[in-house]
């Protein structure tokens, strides 16, 4: 099982975001218990699918203002309807790697601590890579990516944005797709493997 546990960063310095967060979580995919705000300006939620996990973290690091937590293990079943109630070696481990991606010392504020330990620091360190890519990637960029990702092929792309099919191709490889794409899985698989 996975546990996440985000943290908004500066809150002292700024207006609460949870809301917001919140409701841009609500409808997360192959949530196993949904996000709630746990203690002030940090949230939970538990899912059991290291892809949504994947999907979830590199979206939160996309949204910014975020330290992210990634807890690999069991829980303590069945989980109570609340993630808040929830208990196990997944919600200790959450916790940890929520504090770990807090350093100022991170390239990018996530951390991801596992019942393998090894393969939770394999996992972190894809997601990381993974993460430092989209933090860098142009708005030409996340056009492109955006609406490929949403189904349209590069020729109804370049439409789209005014541009020529060659265009979206740069966009695309400037901004890594390709290689984002060929390395979620991977790091998912590294993330189940975390668990145990």
């Amino acid at each position: 099982m996975f546990v996440l546990t985000v943290d908004q960063r500066g809150s002292r310095r700024g207006t609460d975001l949870v809301p917001e967060l919140l409701a841009h979580l609500a409808d997360a995919p192959h949530l196993v218990r949904g996000f709630e705000r746990t203690v002030g300006d940090e949230v939970q939620g538990v899912l059991a699918d290291a892809d949504a996990v994947v999907d979830l973290v590199l979206d939160l690091v996309r949204l910014g203002g975020w330290s992210v937590g990634v807890g690999a293990g069991p829980v303590v079943e069945p989980l109570p309807a609340s993630p808040r109630a929830g208990a196990g070696e997944a919600f200790v481990l959450a916790r940890a790697a929520v504090d770990a991606a807090k350093s100022r010392q991170r390239p990018v504020p996530l951390a991801v601590r596992g019942a393998g330990t090894v393969a939770a620091g394999d996992a972190e360190a894809v997601l990381t890579l993974l993460a430092a890519v989209l933090v860098r990637r142009t708005p030409a960029g996340w056009d492109a990516v955006d609406a490929v990702r949403a189904g349209a092929g590069q020729d109804v792309v370049a439409h789209g944005l005014g541009v020529t099919q060659q265009a979206v191709s740069q966009r695309l490889r400037a901004a890594l797709w390709a290689e984002e794409q060929a390395v979620r899985p991977v790091a998912a698989r590294l993330l189940t493997a975390a668990q145990a």
